[in-house]
């Protein structure tokens, strides 16, 4: 499976709403509260500029707005060309004013989600953290415990998003699991006796994690680290990374 992504600002967006399709419009037109909207309105135009780049279309009104990302049934995103539902499968993200969207072909079960790394408490990796990741964090070195807490809990989000259930399903019911080689020299993987050192997460490097559910299923995926916002990407098939995260949309030229 080859899965595309793209991250997006909240600069990036045109400042017009004509690239949304009508249905989009009647959307966005139901939402009352500020922050929602421009959330909503970043990550369909994220999505868009992924799925224009992943069809070879051009930037462009009137292309974008043939382009659709409806709510499925479970609230997951679906992707719509000219009214016609697309064998493309896509995940959406966003946080302090970025959004990541995650597009793979063939369809196929995807996640991605997207963290800023902030400080969290005991309690949260107690209440949300299965007893193999607690004790992975339990390991982990002081000043990267924050760092591991937010991919761990990122990762998760990911497979509920793959699993098509958001945070309707306990999250301990998806355990994550780290490759050794991802969390630096000397890192460990859960189980072992031993310090974890969770680095090399700077630039753009990918590095592999994967996610057991309850049910059985495994998905395989990849972290990344820039600056302060952490990416997570997790597919029921080997997936790789094939965009540039410094990659930006040419500004939409009015139909």
């Amino acid at each position: 499976m080859n899965v595309y992504w793209l991250e997006q600002s909240e600069t990036d967006v045109a400042a017009h709403d004509d690239w949304l399709s009508p249905r989009e419009t009647v959307r966005l037109g139901t939402m009352r509260f500020a922050k929602r909207r421009a959330d909503w309105r970043l990550g369909r135009w994220t999505a868009k500029c992924a799925l224009a780049s992943q069809l070879h279309l051009m930037f462009e009104t009137e292309v974008f707005a043939r382009l659709e990302i409806l709510a499925g049934e479970s609230g997951a995103p679906e992707v719509f060309v000219d009214g016609h539902a697309s064998d493309l499968t896509t995940s959406l993200s966003h946080r302090a004013g970025r959004a990541l969207c995650a597009v793979s072909s063939p369809s196929g079960a995807l996640g991605c989600d997207l963290e800023l790394v902030v400080p969290r408490s005991s309690a949260f990796v107690a209440d949300y953290f299965s007893t193999e990741e607690q004790a992975l964090v339990a390991r982990a070195c002081s000043p990267d415990r924050a760092a591991l807490i937010v991919l761990v809990w990122s990762a998760k989000e990911s497979a509920l998003k793959a699993l098509r259930t958001g945070l309707r399903l306990d999250t301990r019911s998806v355990i994550v699991h780290l490759d050794a080689t991802s969390l630096g020299d000397g890192a460990n993987l859960p189980g072992e006796d031993s310090t974890v050192a969770f680095r090399q997460f700077e630039g753009r490097k990918w590095h592999p994690l994967s996610v057991g559910a309850e049910n059985g299923e495994r998905f395989q995926g990849h972290w990344q680290r820039a600056g302060n916002f952490l990416r997570t990407i997790v597919a029921a098939r080997h997936c790789r990374s094939l965009s540039d995260p410094n990659t930006r949309s040419p500004s939409l030229v009015a139909a």
